[in-house]
């Protein structure tokens, strides 16, 4: 039996009530997460009372209370003793997670093809050239550097019409997203198919129906001013934003004199069609152009940029506070001369037909079993089944995470499609696929 007599242990006597109940509820809590084990004997109530500069009778009558309680027990001769029967609380497991070994459930890229080497020499490189200013107090709007040279990458492989006064830099999407929610007036309409991580950093949305050409942009509503669009590639349902539907949101955007946030989503990653250019290049003063290097680099970095109408950089800047997370400086001079020396365009287009290959990979497998959609740009893939739940729990079993369309709709879409996302990007893939063609097969 381990003894607590002669040891040190903190007991928090703050809060609220008297001092007896403070150290009731103190020892109760100590018990309760197994600071305390079953079978610990307590110091006596004389003894406790000294370390802690209070009364006998107040131990005693807390350690009488937790006695009555079933938390101690009190025997003639064996003193005070944590109760055996009261066990520590189950240690907090994840067992889904456990079990999976190969997670295909969201479209992340490839981070073992991370170009070290190369982004090594570009640190070099920017390091040696950067000014001394550099390395002191950052531009909220982020280095010079780095928006002059995704002014030019932007309007070259995007055409976007970029001017470095209007791009800024923040730490992520969801940084971004912060920032407008703040700027415009809720509820933002937002595609019935996305993530949930980006709908819930919003303060209310209300869902835009989507089809096999995009978002349909000809029913957005004149009583709201804003709305969020994945344009060159929708996520997840994938295909890119119709003409006439640019231009009609567009169209929307100049008559309700609000704003389009276009989320450039898989914009570098196209296989079977000619690039999509930017929605923003049709009127860069009703579209706000949101871009990240997650995608084409790695989420570790935290880069993210936007390309604001004039009248929004003041008030954006203003949101910029030194409580935000700042992007580091070196990795913004680093950015920038990757773009600039054209390593940036090497990776993306060694990646594209990586990826392009990967998606090969997949369609010949499952095509005997499913439809396969969204595949001519991208990372991921939508399987179309209506074994949705069946399809997930199997892969699940055979340790292989997918999504299930429905994880993506919108809380107010009564879209009822159902399907499979499957990330063909994710490091796992290779070696998950045969394991998740044997999964879909059982359930067809």
């Amino acid at each position: 039996m381990e003894s607590w007599a002669n040891l040190d242990f903190h007991l928090d006597l703050s809060g609220p009530g008297g001092l007896r109940q403070r150290l009731t509820a103190s020892l109760r809590e100590a018990v309760r997460s197994a600071r305390l084990p079953a079978g610990t004997r307590l110091p006596a109530s004389r003894s406790l009372a000294a370390d802690l500069g209070i009364a006998r009778n107040t131990v005693a009558d807390a350690y009488a209370e937790l006695v009555a309680e079933g938390w101690l027990t009190a025997r003639q001769g064996s003193g005070t003793v944590v109760a055996q029967r009261v066990e520590p609380p189950p240690p907090v497991t994840r067992r889904a997670a456990e079990a999976v070994r190969f997670d295909l459930s969201v479209s992340t890229p490839d981070v073992t093809e991370f170009p070290r080497a190369e982004w090594v020499r570009s640190t070099r490189r920017a390091v040696m050239a950067a000014p001394s200013e550099a390395f002191g107090p950052g531009d909220p709007q982020g280095r010079i550097e780095l928006r002059e040279a995704l002014a030019e990458y932007l309007a070259r492989a995007r055409g976007v019409r970029a001017d470095p006064e209007r791009i800024v830099l923040c730490s992520g999407f969801g940084g971004a997203i912060k920032m407008f929610d703040r700027l415009l007036k809720p509820p933002v309409v937002v595609e019935e198919y996305g993530l949930g991580f980006h709908r819930s950093m919003w303060t209310s949305t209300v869902p835009l129906a989507v089809d096999d050409h995009g978002a349909n942009t000809e029913q957005l509503p004149d009583h709201r001013r804003a709305c969020v669009l994945t344009p060159a590639h929708q996520f997840p349902l994938g295909g890119p934003l119709h003409p006439r539907r640019r231009a009609a949101a567009v169209a929307w955007a100049r008559r309700v004199g609000g704003v389009v946030l276009e989320d450039d989503y898989d914009g570098e990653f196209r296989y079977d069609r000619q690039p999509v250019g930017a929605v923003q290049g049709l009127d860069p003063e009703h579209v706000v152009y949101l871009g990240t290097s997650s995608k084409a680099l790695s989420p570790a970095l935290r880069i993210a940029w936007m390309v604001v109408p004039d009248r929004f950089v003041d008030p954006v800047l203003a949101l910029k506070t030194d409580r935000e997370q700042h992007i580091s400086m070196i990795d913004q001079l680093t950015l920038a001369d990757f773009l600039s020396s054209g390593a940036y365009d090497s990776h993306v287009r060694r990646m594209r037909l990586k990826y392009q290959r990967r998606r090969d990979q997949l369609v010949q497998a499952v095509s005997p079993y499913v439809s396969v959609s969204g595949i001519a740009a991208g990372m991921h893939a939508v399987l179309e089944t209506p074994h949705e739940e069946e399809v997930v729990r199997t892969a699940r079993e055979r340790g292989i995470e997918v999504s299930p369309l429905s994880w993506f709709r919108h809380e107010l879409s009564d879209d009822d499609r159902t399907g499979i996302v499957v990330s063909f990007g994710a490091p796992a893939f290779p070696r998950a696929l045969p394991g998740f063609a044997e999964a879909l097969a059982a359930c067809h």
